[in-house]
C-alpha cells in the first residue's frame, strides 16, 4: 500500500523512505544513522560486500535499495547511475498536491518541526539618527522571512529591531543642533525639515572640527542610558572582568580575542560604552533572560568579524558552549551590500541615496496607475484601489530585494 507522507520537509520523507529499504536490504550491524543517504550505494557497498556476496559492486547495492523502497505517491521513479548513485524523481502530482495544501491549510500544516522551543531574530535595526534609505530593506526583509520560518516551524520568534543607536550620531546631531538654534527651548518648532541634510551638516562639521568633535563625543556619554540593554551593561561587564576577560589597554576596556590582530573594546577611553558591550548585554540578556535557544543576527557581511568577536567572547565567558551546533547557538545570517550606481556602498552621510520613504511612495503609485488602466477605476471604491495599490507596490518591492 502506498503511503500518504504529510509532515516533514521531502528530505526528511525521503530519508524515511530510504531507512525503510536499508532495514530490509543490509544487515542492522552493518548500518548505521549516516548511512541513510539517497546516493550512498558506494560508500555502503565498502562495509557490506563481505557479510553481502550476493551484492557483487555498488551499483547492485543501489538496485536492492531501489527494489525494496515502499511505495510511495511522491516517488515518481528511481534509477542507478553511474558507479552507484540512486537518483530520484518526485511525482509531479504529489508536488502538486503538497503545494496546494500548502495554499489552502497554510504551511504550517507541512512544515517541518524544529527541535528548539524559542529563536530571537535581530534584525532591521535602523540608526534612528538617520533617515531609512533602500539599503536598509535588505536586513529588514530577509530578517522578517527567517522569522517567518522559524515560526511556521513551531517556534516561538521574538523579533528584535534594535533602533536604539544612542551613539556618536546623536551626540553630533545634538551639539550641532544646540549650535545652530540655542534657545530651541524657547522656539515652538525645531527647524529641521531634511533631517538627511541636517545630518551631513553636522557630519561635516564633525569631522572638520577637534572642538566640536570632542564635545559629540561627550554628549554621548551622558546620554547614554536610553537603551533597553544599558542598565545590564555594567553588570555584564563586570562578570566579564570577573571571569578575566577583561583588561586594560591605553585607557580603554578590551576582550582579546585569539586570531584577532584587533581587541574588542567594550569601554572606550572616555568611559562610553559601545556596540560591543550594547551587544554583548543583549547576548546576555537573550540567553539568560528571554532564554533563547537560538538568536540570528541579520546584517551586512561588513559587521562579520564584529559579531564573531562577540560570540567568541560569549564562549570564553561560558555563556555559549564551544560547540557550534549544540544549544543555545548563535548565527551571523550576512548578506551581501545593498550598492548604489557607482559601486560603493550607500552611505546616508556622504552619498545621495534613495530615500526608502520616496522609493515605497513610487511603488505605491506606479501600482495605482497600473489599477487604474485596467478599469479599476470604474469598478472599485477609491479605499479599495489605495489598499490594493499599497499591497501589490510594497509587495513588489518586497520581492525585489
Amino acid at each position: 500500500m502506498a503511503t500518504d507522507e504529510c509532515g516533514g520537509n521531502v528530505k526528511q520523507l525521503l530519508a524515511e523512505l530510504f531507512k525503510r529499504s536499508l532495514k530490509a536490504t543490509v544487515p542492522n550491524e552493518a548500518m548505521n544513522e549516516a548511512d541513510i543517504e539517497p546516493n550512498n550505494a558506494m560508500g555502503l557497498f565498502g562495509k557490506i560486500k563481505e557479510i553481502m556476496p550476493g551484492l557483487k559492486n555498488p551499483r547492485s547495492v543501489g538496485e536492492a535499495i531501489i527494489k525494496n523502497l515502499p511505495e510511495s505517491e511522491m516517488i515518481e521513479s528511481c534509477s542507478v547511475t553511474g558507479p552507484g548513485f540512486v537518483n530520484v524523481v518526485l511525482s509531479r502530482t504529489w508536488l502538486a498536491k503538497r503545494i496546494q495544501k500548502m495554499i489552502v491549510d497554510g504551511i504550517q500544516t507541512w512544515a517541518p518541526k524544529l527541535s528548539i522551543k524559542r529563536a530571537v531574530v535581530d534584525f532591521s535595526s535602523p540608526n534612528i539618527a538617520k533617515e531609512m534609505h533602500v539599503g536598509h530593506l535588505r536586513s529588514t526583509i530577509i530578517g522578517d522571512t527567517l522569522a517567518n520560518l522559524l515560526e511556521f516551524s513551531g517556534v516561538e520568534v521574538f523579533r528584535r529591531n534594535h533602533v536604539g543607536d544612542w551613539g556618536t550620531q546623536f551626540g553630533m546631531l545634538i551639539e550641532f543642533l544646540f549650535e545652530q538654534c540655542p534657545k530651541w527651548e524657547d522656539d515652538n518648532e525645531i527647524p529641521i525639515k531634511d533631517l538627511e541634510a541636517f545630518y551631513k551638516q553636522s557630519k561635516k562639521r564633525f569631522d572638520d572640527d577637534a572642538t566640536f568633535k570632542e564635545r559629540a563625543q561627550k554628549a554621548v556619554v551622558s546620554l547614554q542610558g536610553e537603551s533597553f540593554y544599558n542598565p545590564y551593561i555594567p553588570s555584564v561587564l563586570e562578570s566579564l572582568r570577573n571571569e578575566g576577560l577583561i583588561e586594560e589597554s591605553e585607557g580603554a576596556h578590551v576582550i582579546y580575542i585569539e586570531e584577532k590582530k584587533i581587541p574588542l573594546i567594550v569601554v572606550k577611553r572616555d568611559g562610553g560604552f559601545n556596540y560591543a558591550s550594547t551587544d554583548l548585554s543583549a547576548l546576555w540578556y537573550r540567553i539568560n533572560e528571554e532564554k533563547a535557544d537560538w538568536i540570528i543576527y541579520v546584517t551586512d557581511v561588513g559587521q562579520r568579524e564584529h559579531f564573531e568577536m562577540i560570540f567568541h567572547a560569549a564562549k570564553r565567558a561560558g555563556w555559549l558552549p564551544c560547540d557550534d551546533n549544540a544549544y543555545p547557538k548563535v548565527t551571523h545570517a550576512g548578506f551581501g551590500l545593498v550598492l548604489g550606481e557607482n559601486g560603493k556602498r550607500f552611505r546616508t552621510r556622504s552619498s545621495e541615496v534613495v530615500r526608502l520613504v520616496d522609493l515605497l511612495d513610487e511603488a505605491k503609485a506606479r501600482s495605482k496607475q497600473a489599477l487604474i488602466e485596467r478599469g479599476k477605476g470604474t469598478e472599485w471604491t477609491e479605499e479599495e484601489i489605495e489598499q490594493t495599490a499599497e499591497a501589490v507596490g510594497y509587495g513588489a518591492v518586497n520581492q525585489s530585494f
